[in-house]
């Protein structure tokens, strides 16, 4: 998992708020979204790997995946939680 430290470092790279790891209910719900297929990150590319761990930005609007503990940092690789597929 990511360090402490590194996580005090993190910021969105588009608005640079802080991050802050996704909870299990959050990962659940991306998880069953990607699961079927209707899940999409900005650049409106479908995101199709399931996650194991995502940072979620303060305001609560992108989350950022972490694939094999590498935060996925780029604006475009950005996932949307407003998106309907994630709606309760």
């Amino acid at each position: 998992m990511l360090s402490a430290e590194l996580l005090k470092v993190l910021v969105c790279p588009e608005t640079h708020l802080e991050l802050s790891l996704a909870d299990h209910a959050v990962l659940g719900r991306l998880n069953q979204a990607i699961a079927a297929g209707r899940l999409t990150n900005k650049a409106g590319q479908p995101v199709k790997q399931q996650l194991d761990a995502a940072l979620i930005r303060t305001d609560g609007m992108v989350a950022y995946a972490v694939v094999d503990e590498i935060p996925m940092m780029l604006v475009d690789e950005g996932i949307p939680l407003d998106q309907p597929a994630l709606k309760s």
